[in-house]
């Protein structure tokens, strides 16, 4: 194995991987891989940083999803599970989930074109977002597409929208359960001030939900996320049982069973201290079926939202050292990977620690003894460090760095710091003859394409006025 060294970073507080054989064959998938990637020209003096998605891990991950619930519930329930676009959103990611079964979840109309870029039928699409405008609401309704209120004014919209036209889009209204938050308050969205849905606890709020669903037999859904990275399961548990109850009340108070399926979000954490999947599907959806065991015996469907949970173990940023020098007496490693692609590390590095392996010029797992280092990124602020103080195999000059568990977000937030480009992405998979095979998912960004983006168009633009 590359050597790396640990988080210590157990945000999650559920139980450990059994898989011990998933996750080594994993890690040497990731190996096999870094080292094709040199071999073949992927990576280089020219070519200093870039993306890889593991395809095998992607494909065990929604595979795992799909039998860790179909295990807890009722034979021939409806059960769609909806990737959230926004952990990565590249089309040939989305359309390799849509072949394994999976739908998807956009919160954006730039998010609703890349599913339906990767093929995602309207059945298999919901979109969620706190701000959508009337035409995003139009055109999700005149494609049959699944949309959940996120509040008052919205439901207004669709109520106008109903009015003027049919649609076959199920329809809910999002609630925030307000069970409280996790240890990362920014990705807590069932606080009681969360900005997330129509808060269910505060004065008079259920009344109106249950008003509202009586007063409209379209509404046919309920929603809720308790959060994600930081959430303990048993919040996302209380989270779930919350709305079941919910839903519950509704249909006893309509006198009918209007409200047919649950959607619970996604948000299950990722174990970012090691190679090993904890928690797993499997052990949320058996706690799931024990907190909330209605949830399963068929009489509802079932909708889900996960996102950096299929895809996080299964990418790795590689970038080059381009120097090796040292400050204070600590080695610096000065590499091609920092804020433009790790901004939630850089800027909040307790909450979003990154393991990094060590790989040595050739791609193979650098060897030797540890030395404590800084991975400095290539931006121009000293604040730039995928890792400060970790103990790795001395990184030098031409040597190789790979962050982690990189596979969701890391490859959606791009920032464009310094202009730095956008690092290119591929897809890897065994080629069948003991070799890797490569697929292109993101062309790397070109000093043309920034300009274009920077105004290039408009040079003259200030001067005229």
């Amino acid at each position: 194995m590359a050597g790396h060294v640990g988080t210590d970073n157990d945000l999650t507080g559920d139980g450990v991987d059994n898989g011990s054989g998933e996750h080594m064959a994993r890690a040497a998938r990731r190996d096999e891989a870094v080292r094709a990637a040199v071999e073949q020209g992927l990576l280089g003096p020219d070519r200093p940083i870039v993306g890889l998605l593991d395809v095998t891990g992607i494909r065990e991950s929604a595979a795992e999803l799909r039998a860790a619930f179909d295990a807890v519930t009722a034979p021939g329930t409806p059960v769609l599970h909806a990737f959230a676009v926004k952990a990565t959103p590249l089309v040939p990611v989305v359309r390799l989930l849509r072949e394994a079964g999976i739908g998807a979840e956009v919160a954006s109309p730039g998010e609703l074109a890349l599913a339906r870029a990767a093929g995602v039928r309207p059945e298999m699409t919901v979109l969620d977002s706190p701000a959508k405008t009337p035409a995003e609401l139009r055109e999700a309704l005149a494609l049959g597409i699944a949309v959940n209120a996120d509040n008052p004014q919205e439901l207004d919209r669709i109520d106008a929208l109903m009015r003027s036209a049919t649609s076959r889009s199920p329809l809910g209204i999002r609630v925030n359960p307000q069970v409280g938050g996790g240890s990362i308050g920014a990705t807590s969205t069932a606080t009681a001030t969360s900005k997330f849905g129509v808060a269910l606890r505060d004065e008079g709020a259920r009344e109106w939900i249950v008003r509202a669903y009586a007063d409209r037999p379209w509404l046919t859904r309920l929603h809720a996320h308790t959060g994600s990275q930081g959430i303990p399961l048993s919040l996302m548990a209380q989270g779930a049982a919350e709305t079941y109850a919910l839903a519950e009340e509704i249909n006893r108070s309509i006198g009918r069973r209007q409200i047919d399926t649950v959607d619970i979000g996604g948000g299950l954490p990722v174990n970012f201290g090691s190679d090993a999947t904890a928690p797993t599907y499997a052990q949320y959806a058996r706690l799931l079926s024990e907190a909330v065991p209605g949830l399963f015996d068929g009489r509802y469907g079932l909708v889900t939202e996960f996102g950096r949970s299929l895809l996080a173990k299964h990418g790795t940023v590689v970038a080059r050292v381009e120097y090796a020098k040292s400050a204070g007496g600590r080695s610096v490693a000065v590499t091609h990977a920092g804020v433009q692609v790790a901004t939630r590390t850089v800027y909040v590095p307790g909450s979003w620690p990154l393991r990094i392996a060590a790989y040595d010029a050739k791609g193979r797992p650098k060897e030797g003894p540890e030395v404590v280092q800084d991975i400095a990124g290539p931006a121009c602020f000293s604040g730039d460090l995928l890792a400060e103080g970790r103990a790795l195999p001395l990184l030098e000059q031409g040597d190789y760095a790979a962050a982690l568990d990189t596979g969701a977000y890391y490859f959606a937030h791009h920032y464009a710091y310094n202009s730095l480009a956008r690092p290119g992405i591929h897809g890897f998979a065994p080629d069948g003859g003991g070799g890797v095979a490569f697929a292109t998912v993101r062309t790397p960004q070109t000093t043309a394409e920034i300009v274009a983006e920077s105004g290039g168009a408009h040079a003259d633009g200030l001067t005229t006025l």
